[in-house]
């Protein structure tokens, strides 16, 4: 069968991102099937688009739903209208069967499969799209697929897949050209799944409540592989980088071995790590350090189900500041156990951490099969049948958004290093500038104060 891969995000702030899944998925599929992968970020319209159905004549195109909003309650917007405008498209010019998937629809797969005219669905990792492959050309029934989804059959989430999943090798797409010149960013995993018990996280529905460790010298031949494609800087996309810190530190020695010489960065939670764990990071690249922190109050930290405290963070913090990394904390402001009280005590010990970021957000964006998504229906704030492809917001109930929201401003105010939801128009061009003039990475670090 001749598939194609089209991803939809064509979100690019602060930085676009590449579509790593594209690559997990043209592996599993090929070389039984004829694949072709196409970018919207790159295709730019629906015309282009088009031109691509007309030439290649797919029998299956898989749409790869990466977001679903911004997951910004004060400025933010949403995707389904875009992804109903391509799917407009496709059925113009294309007979052949859509497919949904991505992370984006695995969080909400009855919402989308409702709300847009595709065939399949997708639930997990597009690596199972092959099975579903198989049964079409067979003309057998899908209805039995894990993870398979169809327009008006049950949905049932799937055990995630074996250990093993292999990204294969760097095919040489069109559109790499558009992230090596936005940064030179290409996108590394080095393991799937959280154990970890986050009220409000959907990364153990996408990818499991375990870790799936990749080799880490199956981690440092991609690595070398994206290098040599010409990537300048490496992301980790995983849904946390150290958290096992065994893993994370066998994969900095390969890295290391591998030749590798370009920085690299990722999500961190800050969990205690031996003493010396930052420095043979950065001795291996690292530049980066990205901290899930949320909030520095205990009560607050111990009501979203974190797996540290606030003398961990500031441990964590002194450790990679020490070892010459660039830090930023992310802030979820607003969600269960919230008051005024902890948020005054949030911002203020904030300003103790030296030589850093914040990214800040306020609401925690409410997603089902999550504790905060019962806690919320328990609570009222939403009803159980709501359509959650609309944003919907927690807040905790001593608090007013818009006082939150004014408290949070006055304190951000003059401070280039505080940055609210999606930041400034201003600060993204500045960003796009400088990946134009030939910068390379996330660039956030111009920020820290």
């Amino acid at each position: 069968m001749k598939v194609l891969l089209v991803s939809t995000n064509r979100l690019i702030e602060p930085y676009p991102s590449y579509p790593i899944g594209l690559d997990y998925v043209m592996n599993a599929v090929s070389p039984a099937h004829q694949v072709r992968s196409v970018d919207m970020n790159e295709l730019k319209n629906g015309d282009a688009l088009a031109g691509v159905l007309s030439q290649y004549l797919p029998d299956i195109i898989g749409l790869s739903i990466r977001n679903i909003d911004t997951t910004d309650a004060e400025n933010g917007r949403t995707f389904i209208e875009e992804i109903r405008e391509l799917i407009g498209i496709i059925r113009r010019h294309s007979t052949g069967a859509i497919v949904l998937g991505g992370s984006g629809f695995t969080i909400l797969p009855d919402e989308f499969m409702s709300r847009l005219d595709a065939d399949f669905g997708i639930i997990g990792e597009g690596e199972r799209l092959p099975l579903l492959l198989q049964a079409l050309e067979r003309n057998e029934d899908v209805s039995g697929l894990p993870g398979v989804v169809t327009r008006n059959g049950p949905v049932v989430f799937p055990d995630p897949l074996p250990a093993s999943f292999s990204r294969g090798g760097f095919a040489d797409h069109s559109y790499t050209s558009f992230y090596l010149k936005r940064g030179g960013m290409l996108n590394l995993q080095t393991k799937r799944g959280c154990p970890f018990n986050c009220i409000y996280c959907t990364y153990p529905q996408i990818e499991g409540r375990r870790f799936r460790l990749v080799p880490p010298g199956e981690v440092a031949d991609t690595a070398r592989m994206l290098q040599d494609a010409g990537a300048r800087y490496l992301y980790m996309a995983d849904s946390t980088f150290n958290g096992s810190a065994e893993h994370s530190l066998a994969v900095a020695a390969a890295l290391k071995k591998a030749g590798i010489s370009i920085p690299w960065g990722g999500f961190f939670t800050p969990l205690p790590t031996p003493p010396d764990y930052y420095h043979i990071l950065a001795d291996a690249g690292l530049e980066h350090v990205e901290f899930g922190t949320e909030s520095l109050s205990n009560a607050v930290l111990d009501s979203y189900g974190k797996p540290f405290r606030i003398g961990d963070v500031f441990a964590s913090h002194r450790r990679a500041v020490d070892a010459g990394l660039h830090v930023a904390h992310y802030l979820m402001l607003g969600g269960p156990g919230e008051s005024e009280a902890t948020l005054r005590e949030t911002l203020g010990r904030a300003d103790e951490l030296e030589k850093t970021v914040f990214f800040v957000f306020a609401g925690v964006r409410i997603y089902p099969r999550t504790a905060l998504y019962e806690m919320a229906v328990e609570e009222g704030q939403i009803e159980a049948e709501r359509n959650l492809l609309q944003p919907v917001f927690y807040w905790a109930p001593p608090l007013n958004q818009m006082a939150v929201m004014e408290f949070l401003h006055d304190h951000a105010d003059g401070r280039i290093n505080w940055i609210i939801g999606a930041g400034s128009p201003q600060m993204v061009k500045s960003l796009a500038r400088m990946h134009a003039w030939g910068h390379v990475g996330p660039l956030w670090e111009q920020l820290i104060r």
